[in-house]
């Protein structure tokens, strides 16, 4: 992790510059009583394991509820099919959309470290709520006597689905801070910290399968077989225990001061260049409207250099006469700075980068659904063992668990050779490389599926709703193909919205990273629907019926590895055209 051999290596490449180094941080940074901060104590990798132990320790709580939460709606409070399905979606959704709530209030009022802090105290009493609703009888139905189960009272349903939206409203505050958190331990202005700051997202993101690794398998196992008050409250105790982590860590930390509402400031910008729609931009860059010291006008941020690209948007900050005469330089709502006119630009250029992450992410939904049902029409047993098709997701989180410190410690110091890169490959590069496994992850599925059928084909079970004689153990190319894409595209992601957004919006821009996760879902559901409404025309059975072996799963697969293809081509063409924000 950033050992000192590293930046020795780097040194004599010469891909960093040993410049001077001053005591306190050059990016802004202070301690958690807002005066400026000493790097030698602060910061850092020594910051950095109570970050990631709390991350480790949320996902293994909220994967303790997440993986199993369908078995419990069906089970314990004897809900149907379809119901139980819906909620988990809707709730899972909301879990992804929740962050905007906790970024807006990140960047705007509270900070990160504090909307961290206030987030995961009420986690925590929702993961306690749950525990209890799990746990006390009078909280939950009476079991199912026979083939008769009792309904969930209103009260019993408002205890359990209470405590399951503190949870969601609780990872709103978490997700889009925490990895924005880690990274301002890195100080900007020193190369060598700037160095590690790529590692640190490395490690991040194993931190999370770590803890999705132990959820998805002993506290599944735990929840069906010891019960589900110990089930639930076993990532009860460990939410209690990233609570205690983070804030054992504080005098260490480095915090950025909140810039105000981002949100408001972009509207400022629109309105400000609508009313001055009829004056013309200056063509010296120079004349247009930012303060002259070091300082930007925006709280928490570096100033940026002013861009040529969306003009139209200049007008926000061209000095009309009316400003000059009236001596007013203070409403931005008529006049806005250079920096805070970027702040926009930067996000609509980041766009159409981040549209292509939609597509990425439908590929990955299939991990969760068609992967699933294609291993449940596959031979589950080895020896004397079965393996629950659903179980093979831990292959995904291994290969990603595998290829962190492959890619940490061999892979960037060799593209270093190649690309002169501080780390090996740009955030846009190793979006890209991500984007094109997901492709090979979609042909291997298909190619499994090619063969699944040929099999059911020669033992005549093309019309019996059976599993075929062949492995589910051939499905595992195809996981550890995902995972191996989750390392460079979402790991890519991490760094690119940190790194290429406006240094006051950088949890707003994490949180829209959530939410292209959230529309790949929607958009896995919307490609399954039109296939199924297509295919099934004239009575034909379609590419996916309930019956897999009549079906041509194999068909919808290449479907989504052609899509991906077409969203690669387009990642492309934007990535190329795209242009990295310069700060000033």
């Amino acid at each position: 992790m950033g050992s000192m051999e590293e930046e020795r290596l780097l040194l004599e490449d010469g891909l960093i510059e040993n410049g001077s180094r001053g005591p306190y941080t050059g990016d802004g940074s202070v301690d958690i009583n807002g005066k400026p901060v000493l790097k030698q104590n602060t910061g850092n990798w020594r910051a950095c394991p109570f970050i990631l132990g709390t991350e480790g320790c949320e996902r293994l709580a909220y994967c303790g509820i997440a993986a199993n939460l369908v078995t419990y709606l069906t089970s314990k409070l004897h809900e149907g099919n379809v119901s139980a399905a819906r909620n988990v979606t809707t709730w899972s959704g909301t879990c992804s959309l929740a962050p905007l709530i906790g970024a807006v209030l990140a960047d705007s009022y509270w900070g990160r470290y504090w909307t961290i802090a206030v987030f995961s105290i009420i986690y925590f009493i929702g993961m306690g709520t749950l525990t209890l609703s799990a746990s006390v009888p009078a909280f939950r139905p009476l079991p199912c006597s026979g083939s008769v189960c009792p309904d969930a009272t209103p009260a019993q349903y408002a205890i359990f689905f209470f405590s399951l939206y503190l949870i969601a409203l609780g990872t709103g505050g978490i997700k889009p801070c925490v990895s924005s958190f880690g990274a301002d331990q890195f100080d900007d202005t020193d190369p060598r910290e700037r160095v590690k700051k790529g590692s640190f997202f490395n490690w991040f993101y194993l931190s999370i399968n770590i803890g999705a690794l132990i959820s998805s398998s002993l506290l599944v196992w735990i929840q069906d077989n010891a019960g589900w008050g110990l089930g639930f409250g076993i990532p009860t105790l460990f939410m209690g225990l990233a609570v205690i982590i983070f804030f054992s860590g504080t005098p260490l930390y480095r915090f950025q001061k909140p810039g105000g509402s981002p949100l408001t400031r972009m509207c400022q910008v629109v309105v400000a260049s609508i009313r001055k729609w009829n004056l013309e931009v200056p063509q010296d860059s120079f004349l247009l409207y930012e303060l002259r010291d070091e300082t930007s006008a925006i709280e928490g941020s570096r100033k940026l250099e002013h861009s040529d690209e969306l003009k139209c948007l200049d007008r926000a900050a061209v000095v009309s006469d009316l400003d000059v005469i009236q001596g007013d330089f203070s409403n931005p709502w008529r006049l806005c700075t250079v920096t805070q006119v970027e702040e926009l630009k930067i996000l609509i250029r980041m766009f159409p980068i981040w549209a292509t992450g939609i597509v990425f992410f439908a590929i990955f939904a299939q991990m969760f659904t068609m992967f699933v049902e294609q291993g449940m029409v596959m031979d589950t047993t080895v020896g004397s063992f079965t393996i629950p098709p659903a179980s093979l997701l831990t292959f995904d989180i291994i290969s990603v668990i595998v290829w962190v410190p492959v890619y940490d410690r061999l892979l960037v110091p060799l593209a270093r050779k190649f690309t002169d890169k501080e780390r090996g490959f740009s955030e846009l590069q190793r979006m890209g490389i991500g984007l094109f496994i997901s492709i090979l992850s979609m042909a291997a599925a298909a190619i499994v599926e090619i063969k699944r059928l040929e099999i059911a084909k020669s033992h005549d079970l093309m019309e019996h709703n059976v599993a075929v004689p062949m492995s589910i153990l051939w499905q595992i190319p195809q996981y550890f193909l995902v995972g191996a894409a989750e390392i460079f595209t979402c790991i890519g992601q991490l760094e690119f919205y940190y790194e290429q957004s406006p240094d006051a919006m950088r949890s707003l821009c994490s949180a829209l990273s959530l939410l292209a996760t959230a529309l790949g879902n929607y958009l896995s559901s919307f490609i399954l629907t039109i296939v199924t409404t297509i295919t099934t025309k004239g009575g034909n059975p379609g590419w996916i019926p309930n019956n897999l072996n009549e079906g041509h799963l194999d068909y919808y697969f290449w479907l989504l590895a052609g899509l991906s293809f077409l969203n690669l081509v387009v990642y492309v063409f934007c990535a190329r055209r795209y242009k990295c924000k310069k700060a000033s």
